[in-house]
């Protein structure tokens, strides 16, 4: 009975040797593909910023004279009016890499304070929902939370809360309308998020 057993062992032994050899040289061909990648990325020559995707606040559409003495509401406005003195894009999803392509490394820097601007465009036009939803303002929340939908924000909670707003408002048809755009959203959150609205949508 032992010589089985030591012969099932062995051939356990050269099996998992075959996989762990096969595993390193996957991981060490992903990793050549990287830097190859990242080498041709970082001498890629500077290129056109016309066809980014530039977001604009809609100040005159927004509720900005609600609750405009709140504190917080308040600190968003300061928030909005100053990143809106530059270009803010959402690139979201997109690595550095792959903007360096497509760009041109000398672009970087400045691609990266763009979606900078827009990382503090999403959360902040949450933070202001929540204030005017908190305080009943509830059209007004969901005119934030469109306009932050429209900019393809992968901020769930803005989804959620306007899905909450769409159910009290007799509106629930319109969280169908917010699945086609979490689905195409460049983000490890749109799973999650077409996950949520489809529950509320049932």
């Amino acid at each position: 009975m032992k010589f089985p057993i030591f012969a099932s062992f062995i051939v356990f032994c050269i099996w998992l040797s075959y996989e762990l050899h096969k595993s390193r040289r996957r991981q060490e061909s992903t990793e050549e593909s990287f830097w190859e990648k990242e080498s041709r990325a970082n001498n890629t020559r500077r290129k056109s910023l016309d066809d980014l995707n530039y977001i604009t606040i809609p100040f005159d559409s927004l509720p900005m004279d609600v609750m405009k003495d709140d504190p917080v509401v308040s600190e968003c406005h300061d928030i909005l009016h100053t990143i809106s003195e530059g270009p803010i894009v959402n690139l979201t999803g997109i690595s550095n890499t792959d903007l360096k392509l497509k760009y041109g490394a000398p672009n970087i820097d400045l691609l990266t304070l763009y979606d900078q601007r827009y990382t503090t465009l999403a959360r902040t036009l949450q933070r202001l929902a929540t204030a005017l939803y908190d305080h009943t303002y509830v059209k007004e929340a969901k005119t934030v939370l469109e306009f932050a939908i429209e900019t393809k924000t992968d901020v769930s909670a803005s989804y959620k809360l306007l899905a909450e707003i769409y159910q009290e408002t007799g509106e629930k048809g319109k969280i169908r309308n917010l699945i086609p755009v979490a689905e195409g959203l460049n983000s490890a959150l749109s799973a999650h998020i077409v996950s949520f609205l489809n529950s509320m949508a049932e």
